[in-house]
């Protein structure tokens, strides 16, 4: 379910949407829990900060969320890697099975890496006549002593000759049949010598690589017609709620479907494979059908992973004799999200099973906390290189879970959204990423470790405002 959620502005506390908690999300968060939970809110009395009273079987459960992360990624890398060998033209975005190692000299012969003259000995010299020096021709016959002759860019090298004269640096005596340099001619310039680039048998990228459009091009140079790459992960989404709406306005209690639009195009940015996303409603028993024959290497759910009357998730998995590897998450939003292993079952191999919140933002949290780290060991790809940057503002936390805050990079610091509720993606649509907030909160300057999005890189947002404070 990706229902509505009572929540608080990111600013002061004030409740900005006065409507129920989602039935799915119960567990998540309501307008009291959330209230306790933000460090440094104080009653209306003007009291000390309001603190937990201990946490609930629950919270004892709830994996911490940086062994959730390593946990997840250490499971996809210890399945055995698949692999398949792909035309250059089919393995864009695809991973490297195996180290790229040149099959050639590049370049493969002494080059000019200019338009120009090609020269032998010192000048003046003699201009051949009969025609110019072209690239994809052969070996052209030994340049004589004092003798310059035309040459293109990438033409191969005749035997004997000294050095290339762009054509901007020389100037040519017709009626002699001389060719002058302007500038002083260094023996081997503007000549590309054979392996400048790489001999045959070097390592030109490690395996794990991601194949972007500079590296098929380096694969074509160096003599590939086909690349052994990591066969990607097959997904299937099943959203679940009987109370989503695939088109038109929301109306009667029933409210739009942003998760279905949204995880799909979210898990191909991670370079998988979506086999497929189904709308089940909620329905026990197509929930059940769904996961017990899905082929997938993982299957992924949203809602239904609380414990209301239609949270159908972990009943499921029960039926079906799934192993629960994480029960819930030390984390805001997204605490009630799970991951499971479904055993091997006649033709159906070993899966797992990502759940999702159905809160919006929830879900985002789940992706990146589980989904992603998993697929990413599945996939084969390294994980990105950790990095931390400072808060620009005070950042409120939870007392004993780690926070997500959407935010935007401004002047070398984090700047956290407004609109970071557990039911609201407003502020993960104008971010460039996510801040972990450790249990206790964030004063500005400090740290923090940062989650990037697959599509965002460091250049300015285009959305202004919006800080949280």
């Amino acid at each position: 379910m990706n229902g509505r959620h009572h929540d608080f502005d990111a600013a002061d506390g004030s409740d900005v949407t006065g409507t129920p908690p989602s039935r799915s999300d119960k567990a998540e968060s309501d307008g009291v829990e959330e209230a306790l939970a933000l460090v440094g809110r104080k009653t209306s009395q003007g009291g000390a900060p309001a603190a937990a009273a201990g946490p609930s079987t629950a919270r004892h459960r709830a994996t911490p969320w940086p062994d959730a992360r390593t946990l997840a990624e250490r499971i996809g890398r210890a399945a055995p890697p698949r692999t398949q060998r792909v035309p250059l033209d089919q393995a864009l975005g695809q991973v490297l099975a195996e180290p790229l190692a040149a099959l050639c000299d590049l370049p493969s012969f002494d080059t000019s890496a200019m338009d120009g003259w090609i020269v032998a000995g010192p000048g003046p010299w003699t201009v051949q006549v009969g025609g110019s020096i072209l690239a994809g021709h052969g070996e052209a016959s030994p340049l004589p002593d004092g003798a310059a002759v035309r040459i293109a860019t990438g033409a191969r090298i005749p035997p004997e000759a000294t050095a290339v004269i762009r054509s901007e640096h020389a100037r040519t005596d017709a009626d002699k049949g001389q060719l002058y340099a302007e500038r002083e001619v260094v023996p081997g310039q503007d000549i590309r010598p054979r392996g400048q680039e790489c001999r045959s048998g070097d390592q030109l990228l490690p395996a794990a690589s991601l194949v972007t459009p500079a590296v098929l091009g380096l694969a074509a140079a160096a003599g590939y017609d086909e690349l052994l790459t990591v066969v990607r992960p097959r997904v299937e989404v099943l959203v679940l709620g009987d109370e989503l709406l695939t088109a038109g306005l929301p109306h009667d209690g029933l409210i739009r479907d942003a998760l279905g639009p949204m995880v799909g195009p979210w898990l191909h940015a991670l370079g998988v494979h979506v086999v497929a996303t189904r709308r089940l409603g909620d329905d026990a028993e197509a929930l059940y059908r769904a996961v017990t024959t899905s082929d997938a290497d993982l299957i992924l759910t949203t809602g239904g992973t609380a414990a209301g009357p239609v949270d159908h998730v972990h009943p499921v998995l029960r039926k079906a004799g799934a192993e629960l590897l994480v029960d819930s998450v030390a984390v805001r939003p997204g605490h009630p999200m799970l991951l499971a292993r479904l055993a091997a079952d006649g033709d159906l191999p070993a899966r797992h099973l990502v759940g999702l919140p159905g809160n919006p933002l929830a879900a985002v949290s789940g992706l990146l906390t589980l989904a992603e780290p998993l697929l990413r060991g599945l996939a084969g790809r390294p994980a990105p290189l950790p990095y931390r940057a400072p808060v620009h503002d005070e950042v409120h936390g939870h007392p004993y879970d780690t926070r997500l805050v959407p935010f935007v990079h401004r002047a070398d610091h984090l700047v956290p959204l407004h609109y970071n509720g557990p039911a609201m993606l407003r502020g993960i649509a104008a971010a460039d990423g996510l801040a972990v907030v450790p249990p206790g909160g964030a004063q500005a300057g400090d740290e923090l470790e940062v989650l990037d999005l697959p599509w965002t890189s460091w250049t300015p947002s285009l959305v202004e405002g919006g800080r949280f404070t």
